[in-house]
Formats: C-alpha cells, structure tokens, sequence
C-alpha cells in the first residue's frame, strides 16, 4: 500500500511543478504590477517566497530521496518497537493502515489539486482571521499601530499575544455552536472503522487537531475513568503531537511575515502537518502500547457547554485565551533568560578552554561558541540526517527539535523564523520539514500539562498518566518527524 502511493506520485509530478511555475509567475505578476517606490520591499519579500517554491520547481524526488525517506521510516518504527510494552501484540495492519493514511495527505497536499484546493480554502480563512485579529489590535493599541514601530513588543505583544486570544474565543463559540464537535465526529469515525480504535480514543485524536491538549479529553471526559492503559497513552500522544488552532495561526504570523504568499503556503503546511499527525500519533502509540483488550466503538461526546450562551461562551474563550496568552509571554520569557544564562556560562567555558576556536573552524562558521543550540544541533543531528535532510542543514534542525523538546515548540518556531530570515539554509525544503517536525505540544512541560489536566477529569487515571509521561513525550516527538520525513521525501 506504501509503495502503491508513493508510485502514484510519480503520475502527478509533473503537474505540481506547471502548478509552482503557475505561482512563482503569479509572485513575479504582481511585483512587477506594483508601484516603483514598492519594488524594492516587495523583492525582498518575495525573494524567500521563490525560494521555497524552487523545490518544486526541481526534478523533484528521485529514487534516492524515496529510499532516504523509507530509511527514515523505518528507523521510527524501529524507535517505536524499542520502546514497546508488548512486541507480540503489535497490529501491523493498524500501523501500515496509519502510515498509508499519512502518506496519502502529504500526497494530496503537495501533488493533488482539489485536495490542495481544500487545505488552501482552509489556510485563507485561518490568513482571514489574523486580519480581523489585526483590526482589532490596531484599535486597541493604536498608538503603536499609527507609528508603525518595529519593535520587539508591537511585532511579539502587540501582534501575537491578541492572536491567541481571539482564536480562543472563536473557538470557544464554534464549540458552543456544535460546529467543532460535528467534524470531530466525522474524523472519529473514520478513524474508528479503518484503524480498529474505540469511540473515545477516536474523539480525543481528532479533536486534538482542533483543540489543545486539555481541552480535548473535555469531550470524552466521561470515558476517561474506564480507559485502558493503551487508550490512555494514545490520549496523551495525541495531544503532544498536534496543534491547537490559537497557536497555529501565530506560527503562520512566525513564518509567513506579511507576504500573503508565504502566509497562505505556510498555513497549507501547518494545517497538513497537525491533521498528519493524528494518524501519526495513533500508529506511533500503537506500537509503544498495542491494544489487547476488546473496545468500544460508542462515539458520545460530552454535553457539557461550555457557557450557558453565546457571549458566555465568547467570554468564557476570551478569559481562557488571556490565561493562555499571558502563560506563553511568560515562559518564553523565562526560557530565553535561561538560555541566555545559560550560553553566558557555556561560552565563557568554552572561551576558558579555547574551544570556541575549533568550533567555529569544525562547523564552516554555522556556530562560533559553545552554546545550547550548538549543543542540541550536534545531538540531535543523526536523526536529521537518518530522516532526510539535506547534511548541510541538519545541525540547523537538530538545534530545533531541541529546543522544543526541552522547552517548548513556541521557542523552536521562533528560531525558525529567524533562522529562516537569515536564508541559512542550503536546502529550502529543510524549512517545509522543520514546519512539519515541530507541529506539536511534545515537551517536558507537557508532561506536567497532561497529568494535572487530565488528571483532573479522571483522578483514578493519575498513576498511568505519570508512568506514560516520557513515552508519550517520545511517541508525540516521533509522530512529529514521521510526517517530516514523509513529506520530505516527497518533496524530493
């Protein structure tokens, strides 16, 4: 079935690269159609656009990224096997029916038009609503909007707090609508009928692509106390390997900037990469822990509104969204003061010892200290290149799955934005993977996140929660690179 889809691509290849010419012409239009006084910023901002649209441009794959990103494959797997409570016990139809399924999405996305017509339809409206979160920004803090001042706090608090506010109050009110729990019912019972899961578990994985990773279990919170070990890990994974829309549409804001191209190709790619990763999350907690006990296909999700109208509700998300706002401003915050301390005593180290030196000689000057992200590239950087990146970048990526495993993925979509800024990478489709590799809440503080969270609707849940936090956290990380592996490859 996995080579079957890989083989269909190579029908199709030709047509996304006339629809990349189609785009990049599209990009080049509407520059030259702009006034003189504008060439300038506009070629600079689409600069980066056609970068990223070179890719597919290209030949495309060849047999030597197909076999590079089947290695990839396979080593996950062979991560997750490790790893497994019960080897015998592993469905391998669920697994391959899982990967099959991630395969045909990235395959939609990148190569089939109608499907790429969808995820795009979809992005603009996420694109849509950071307009309408702009205007309400510039009302609110119109002293700095009026100036146009690029600083810190108007490009961080000013723009991107609010973002998270307002989704959350949308959200909240798509919720109180029913809208939300309708498409998370239809995506639980696919999910159910093609990889044999039970109606909770199903619920919990898809509504995870939509909510975050406490407030999804909200809906199967009554399933919770009678879950199974393996139920509950999927829970957990779930959570950890996707997006909720808030923050999703501030790593659009990260990586698109203001050029409405790039806005719309990175929301195409978020969207895929957190919708991906739920039958990522699903066949990575499946090898971890297999089922071995019979389950229940009932799909009921909890009635409990959550306001008793429709401003309550809108209130409800507003107040939620501030907390959440507020708690990102805070550790990140706290986490770049850490990783500044922590580089100062590092590199004073590593200036004591006269390793500094030989760092920046070793590494042709991508780093010239003994830092973290130093560190974290080197570490990490065998599972970059056993997934497929290009070898001049994979210190740049390992560097970023560091961080969001030790702090969290906001830090690494930071450093990714301005990584991207710098155009430090040798290979553009190493953007389109990290994208793909960081998309989910898999970080140490989660662990904490869940086993207060869940743990609450489901006090008699609280030891497994905390017997599974590291292994959801590894699950959650491999699902991630699964996705980036695949569409790495398919990229070519």
């Amino acid at each position: 079935m996995l080579l079957f889809a890989v083989m269909l691509t190579l029908n199709i290849n030709e047509h996304a690269l006339a629809q990349a010419d189609t785009v990049q012409t599209t990009v080049e239009a509407i520059i030259e159609s702009t006034a003189p006084e504008h060439h300038n910023q506009l070629a600079d901002e689409g600069e980066a656009t056609s970068n990223l649209l070179e890719m597919q441009r290209s030949e495309g794959f060849s047999l030597m990224t197909i076999l590079r990103g089947l290695l990839g494959m396979f080593s996950l797997i062979v991560i997750a096997f490790i790893f497994s409570s019960n080897r015998k016990a592993i469905n391998w139809k669920v697994i391959f029916t899982g990967l099959a399924i991630q395969l045909a999405l990235a395959i939609g996305v990148l190569y089939v038009p109608w499907i790429q017509y969808f995820f795009e339809a979809v992005g603009k409206l996420f694109v849509l609503v950071l307009d309408f979160t702009k205007a309400g920004t510039e009302f609110l803090f119109s002293s700095f909007a009026s100036n146009s001042i690029e600083s810190a706090m108007q490009n961080f608090a000013v723009q991107i707090l609010p973002t998270i506010i307002f989704f959350s109050a949308l959200t909240s009110l798509l919720f109180y609508l029913g809208i939300i729990q309708k498409v998370v019912k239809a995506m639980a019972w696919a999910m159910t009928r093609l990889m044999k899961l039970s109606g909770a578990e199903s619920l919990s994985v898809a509504g995870n692509i939509f909510l975050g990773q406490t407030e999804s279990p909200l809906m199967i919170k009554a399933y919770l106390p009678k879950m199974n070990k393996s139920e509950i890990l999927l829970v957990m994974m779930g959570g950890m390997a996707t997006l909720a829309g808030g923050v999703l549409a501030v790593y659009i804001s990260f990586l698109g900037g203001e050029d409405p191209v790039q806005r719309l190709l990175f929301a195409k790619h978020l969207l895929t990469a957190s919708v991906m990763a739920a039958p990522g999350a699903i066949v990575i907690a499946k090898i971890l822990v297999p089922q071995t006990e019979a389950i229940d296909k009932t799909m009921e999700i909890s009635k409990d509104q959550i306001g008793s109208n429709v401003l309550d509700a809108i209130s409800n998300g507003t107040t939620e969204g501030l907390k959440l706002a507020v708690n990102v401003a805070a550790m990140l915050l706290v986490f770049i003061a850490f990783i500044a301390m922590f580089n100062y005593i590092s590199i004073w180290i590593g200036e004591l010892i006269g390793l500094n030196d030989s760092i920046a000689s070793i590494t042709d000057g991508r780093y010239n200290e003994l830092s973290l992200q130093f560190m974290l590239g080197y570490i990490f950087s065998p599972v970059m290149w056993l997934i497929g990146v290009n070898a001049q970048d994979i210190t740049y990526l390992g560097r970023l799955l560091g961080e969001k495993i030790i702090m969290t993925e906001f830090i690494g979509y930071v450093s990714l934005s301005e990584l991207k800024a710098a155009q430090v990478f040798t290979d553009p489709k190493s953007v389109i993977m990290a994208t793909y590799m960081l998309c989910g809440f898999a970080n140490f503080a989660s662990i904490g996140i869940q086993i207060g969270g869940i743990g609450s609707l489901a006090p008699n849940q609280r030891i497994t929660l905390s017997k599974y936090g590291l292994k959801a956290l590894l699950g959650g990380t491999l699902a991630s690179l699964m996705s980036a592996t695949i569409v790495g490859m398919l990229i070519g």
